[in-house]
């Protein structure tokens, strides 16, 4: 199957972003699952793959991710969501939102128990009467409604893929990556990846402080260092 132009585009737009990106020994690390090569998918999981982590995406066409992994390198594999699943012990989520549903009721016995990082946004043009659920309950909440015994920790969902690709390890403060969820331990196997792609976790919260990073939020589409984002947010740990 021929591969479509957003593809390509991200894979060479990703050979600049990782660029700049130090290279980091690959012990001890994550293996990561990546459900969605898109955007926000290809550009943090080429982040981890700099850092050492190995990461397989997933689609429903795993064979169009072949430019992506081929330019990230060994470390990067393309395969079925249930491969990525048993690969990886941690989960970014980076679909459209409409797909949640089906996500959960398909694969739920495989996300249940697992660290899964959700950077998935609501928008009422694509997704509908989700958009709405997520306005009124949170995107916290309907997100965990929809992946129910997944270790939710909302987290890349606050900017646009272009702020990501282009302050990763830059020099001086690091951007800050709003993240807010309420198991402890998945928080921080949550602040450990965000340092590892490159930025400053800000822990804002439970799930439903989820809310107040969300799309069309106040805390949505700033880059700020983690001393700003943590006033902005009101963090005071």
């Amino acid at each position: 199957m021929a591969c479509d132009r957003r593809t390509l585009l991200l894979a060479g737009a990703l050979s600049w972003a990782l660029a700049a990106a130090p290279t980091v020994a690959q012990d001890a690390k994550t293996p990561i699952a990546v459900i969605g090569g898109g955007n926000i998918g290809g550009t943090i999981g080429g982040l981890w793959v700099k850092a050492g982590h190995p990461v397989m995406f997933a689609s429903r066409h795993p064979e169009d991710l072949k430019p992506l992994v081929e330019t990230l390198g060994p470390l990067a594999k393309a395969g079925t969501v249930e491969q990525a699943l048993a690969f990886g012990d941690a989960v970014l989520i980076a679909v459209p939102y409409r797909a949640y549903p089906e996500l959960g009721k398909t694969y739920g016995s495989l996300l249940k128990g697992k660290v899964v990082l959700d950077a998935g946004n609501a928008t009422k043009a694509r997704d509908g009467d989700l958009a709405a659920e997520a306005e009124s309950a949170g995107i916290g909440a309907t997100s965990a409604k929809y992946l129910p015994g997944a270790r939710l920790v909302r987290a890349f969902n606050a900017a646009n893929y272009k702020l990501f690709a282009q302050n990763a390890h830059r020099s001086g403060p690091a951007m800050a990556v709003p993240i807010a969820g309420d198991d402890k331990q998945a928080l921080g196997v949550a602040s450990t990846l965000v340092r590892d792609a490159g930025f400053e976790p800000v822990v804002v919260g439970g799930l439903d402080a989820a809310r107040t990073f969300q799309m069309g939020s106040p805390g949505f589409g700033h880059d700020a260092t983690a001393q700003d984002a943590r006033k902005a947010f009101g963090v005071t740990e």
